[in-house]
């Protein structure tokens, strides 16, 4: 991969940092042979990096220890924290962004050797066992059995995570420039009927083309979108006083019971459970 400055927008309809690193990727990894199964690498990221859309030949799945990677796929926005990973099939076009000062892990698989694979976006939890296969696939000294051997354990332990945090992006042009606005700025806190005279759009229409977009409601898609930047300010060592004001709410109470009902845990616990790993 390669780095070049950022320009001043950001990918898709998100808000980037100006000292953000632009990385553009390659097709498959370095060092990868016609008949190679899987292929890992990681990288240390010092700086937050995003990665311009692409998509690669072989599936692939990305995971990040003390910190977060968030990724556009296909209208959806996924943001997987620390202990889990993040499945993206072939030929699938994708961009992505890093928090800072984490480690990115990367492994290629593929597709026709491939015995357990997901045909869409897939969030994956990563067991202590299949992280610790994958990492020890990055080792180019294996020899083939002692590979094949891993190979077949991590085709085996391969599994979704009951917990898929992903958010349906609206494709309705009508409430496109709500979405984006609130992806640039969750603080922006301005109530339905507000949002209704600033775009000319009725209240009830606003409700129902979210509804019939993301199968949420304005509020529910609004909290998500304040959710999914509220993983990566906590993984960034925001605390939950911290994180509640930035994401403007007015009592620490009233952010800690909406991640709990989008996460199943307080901000709390999921910085505890972060902060061992």
């Amino acid at each position: 991969m390669t780095h070049t400055p950022a320009p001043v927008i950001g990918l898709g309809t998100w808000s980037r940092e100006p000292d953000t690193s632009l990385v553009r990727a390659t097709e498959l990894p370095l060092g990868a042979s016609s008949s190679f199964v899987i292929l890992s690498e990681a990288h240390d990221i010092e700086v937050s990096t995003e990665w311009e859309p692409h998509s690669h030949l072989a599936h692939e799945l990305l995971w990040a220890q003390e910190g977060t990677l968030t990724a556009q796929i296909e209208g959806q926005i996924f943001t997987v924290s620390e202990g889990y990973g993040l499945w993206i099939p072939a030929k699938m076009l994708h961009g992505g962004r890093l928090t800072a000062h984490i480690k990115l892990y990367s492994a290629f698989f593929a597709p026709e050797r491939t015995t357990t694979e997901f045909r869409v976006p897939t969030v994956i939890r990563m067991e202590p066992l299949l992280e610790s296969l994958l990492i020890h696939l990055s080792r180019r000294e294996l020899s083939q059995e002692a590979r094949a051997r891993a190979e077949a354990v991590v085709f085996d332990v391969l599994k979704p995570s009951a917990h898929q945090l992903a958010l349906r992006l609206p494709d309705d042009p009508r409430i496109s420039g709500i979405a984006n606005q609130l992806l640039a700025n969750p603080a922006d806190n301005r109530p339905l009927e507000q949002w209704a005279v600033d775009t000319g759009i009725s209240a009830r229409t606003i409700t129902r083309a979210y509804r019939e977009a993301t199968g949420l409601s304005f509020a529910q898609w609004r909290q998500a979108v304040k959710v999914h930047r509220a993983l990566e300010l906590l993984a960034a060592g925001e605390g939950v006083q911290d994180v509640a004001d930035l994401l403007g709410y007015a009592q620490p109470s009233t952010f800690i019971d909406a991640f709990r009902r989008i996460m199943g845990s307080t901000p709390g616990a999921f910085t505890m459970v972060s902060s061992k790993k």
